[in-house]
């Protein structure tokens, strides 16, 4: 404070001389005016900048640590990954707009239909079974290679399809192109992502889910003018070309740190996380953690060695299904449960049968059907983008209620709409304007909160050890449910109306709220270990959580 007070008197006295006559004259002759005050004024100039580089110094040991720079080459890696979704959200997005063009073209029956849309998420099965062990054998890298070949070779063949069975064949090969997809996408993008943007890029997948969905309507649109036989061929085999992108961009991707050290490859493991962490400590850390789920000793530092085989984790389902502890028998419910609301409540119903809704609507041209279905996709695709960026800033629970929620006012607006709709001789401006308001807020709202932390919250709340076997069960779970919606919704709102098939998936979800409401803990910003303990309480959750927080506040005191 001495210093500040002299600089002060110092910088008064100057601006005191400065307009003065004998100043003036002085700087004219270039004379000092006070000798003996400009050598005090050096002196004390030299002990102030002292004392503030010391200040500095001090102030900047007490400053909070800055985050790390987003590391931009796990991030490209992470992010080509992912984008392998986009197979999966294409072959949906597609589909809604096709079928109606192939059933015209091949004379197929409404059952045929439903079959021919639904089946691909149950073939998808044959392929996230077998993701495990061929990534395991082959690597992560050329696994989505694999993935995006086998969706080539189902898009060409879907294509060039002349009838119903020939179409089948290559679904079922697109299928398990889907399944390779969706099973091996996160799990490369976990392993060779930093921790720092780990959580942020788990959501990722679910983003470019709903990017293919978009292009997927956008090329109905597009070929929809070409003649009947020539159009749904164009939509559907041009599928096969974002998989020849994405297959040779993986191959300029480094392959999975943790597959190489499993492969006893531990220079080229070093390496790639010396590149893919956000510092090198942050590297020795992530390869030391590897290598003892590998087995191998902390001490080794060879530049290869040998792994002894792994289990195939017999005991991990013994301990999932068979004798759960109360904590992995709650977070197994929760996993699974979130799974089957997120399909049951009807998402894949909007987005694979938006024409024939749009048509029940009253909205029969080609034309603006697709182009109506274009904005179902364009809103979808943009509120998952908001809700990836405020996904660790809001909380899982707020934004997952407030979805849902949002998702149940809509639902049963759009079930009156259509009900009134079909009940009706004539036009109806007001409820067709209703129902396509309700149509944008039901997608808009799922893709806040349902959408992406489905995937979010069933994979950060397992223990590591558990995580791979309890994510497949969950995602079978999603995967059987929303193949069961598409094969039967035409069935289903022509027992009972379209309108009914609505107020049905509203009903479902006020179950799927009231069991987030009462089963869903917060997760956000908490250990592994602070979650174990959460769950395991069931509906005692919340008194859980307060008992916890109040012994932290006293460890700390």
């Amino acid at each position: 404070m001495a210093v500040v007070r002299v600089f002060h008197i110092g910088s008064y006295h100057g601006m005191k001389m400065h307009n003065s006559t004998p100043y003036k004259l002085l700087r004219l002759c270039n004379i000092p005016p006070y000798p003996h005050y400009t050598a005090d004024m050096a002196d004390r100039k030299h002990e102030e900048n002292v004392v503030s580089g010391k200040s500095k110094e001090l102030i900047t040991e007490f400053d909070p640590p800055k985050p790390p720079k987003r590391n931009k080459y796990a991030f490209a890696c992470a992010m080509l990954a992912s984008m392998t979704s986009i197979l999966l959200g294409y072959d949906i997005g597609v589909m809604s707009g096709a079928q109606k063009f192939i059933q015209r073209d091949l004379h197929f029956s409404d059952g045929q239909i439903q079959i021919l849309v639904g089946i691909l998420n149950l073939y998808s099965l044959v392929g996230s079974a077998a993701a495990g062990r061929t990534s395991d054998w082959i690597g992560r890298r050329y696994t989505i290679v694999l993935a995006g070949a086998t969706f080539f070779i189902g898009a060409i063949l879907m294509g060039f399809a002349t009838n119903y069975a020939f179409l089948m064949v290559g679904r079922f090969v697109a299928g398990i192109g889907v399944g390779y997809a969706l099973m091996i996408a996160p799990v490369y993008t976990a392993e060779v992502s930093p921790a720092s943007a780990r959580g942020f890029l788990t959501s990722f997948p679910e983003v470019f889910i709903n990017v293919g969905i978009l292009l997927g309507y956008v090329s109905n649109y597009a070929f929809s003018k070409l003649p009947t036989h020539l159009g749904w061929r164009f939509m559907l085999g041009v599928g096969a070309i974002p998989s020849v992108f994405l297959a040779l961009g993986v191959l300029g991707m480094p392959e999975s740190p943790r597959w190489l050290v499993m492969q006893g490859r531990l220079r080229d493991a070093k390496t790639v996380l010396d590149k893919t962490s956000d510092s090198l400590e942050e590297s020795k850390l992530r390869l030391a953690d590897i290598k003892e789920a590998a087995g191998i000793p902390e001490d080794c530092n060879d530049d290869i060695v040998k792994v002894s085989n792994q289990s195939h984790g017999e005991g991990i389902w013994k301990e999932l299904l068979i004798h759960p502890t109360p904590t992995v028998r709650h977070i197994l419910m929760a996993a699974v449960g979130i799974h089957f609301f997120q399909q049951a409540s009807g998402i894949d119903a909007v987005v694979l049968y938006s024409p024939r809704i749009f048509d029940k609507a009253g909205i029969v041209k080609d034309t603006p059907q697709l182009l109506a279905t274009i904005a179902v996709g364009f809103v979808k695709t943009m509120f998952i983008l908001v809700a990836t960026f405020h996904l660790d800033k809001v909380g899982r629970r707020p934004l997952l209620l407030t979805s849902v929620a949002g998702m149940i006012v809509s639902l049963m607006s759009l079930g009156f709409a259509l009900t009134i709709i079909d009940h009706s001789d004539h036009k109806i401006t007001w409820a067709i304007a209703l129902y396509i308001t309700m149509v944008l807020s039901y997608v808009a709202f799922f893709s806040i909160g349902m959408g992406p932390i489905t995937w979010v919250y069933s994979s950060e709340i397992f223990p590591l050890r558990l995580r791979a076997q309890g994510c497949s069960l969950a995602v079978v779970t999603n995967r059987v449910v929303s193949g069961t919606i598409g094969m039967t919704f035409i069935s289903l709102y022509k027992a009972i109306t379209i309108g009914g098939a609505f107020f049905i998936f509203a009903g479902v979800a006020v179950m799927g709220f009231v069991f987030f409401y009462t089963l869903f803990p917060e997760t956000q910003g908490k250990t592994l270990e602070e979650v174990e303990q959460v769950f395991g309480t069931f509906f005692r959750w919340r008194t859980r959580q307060v008992e916890l927080k109040r012994k932290k506040e006293a460890a700390q005191n």
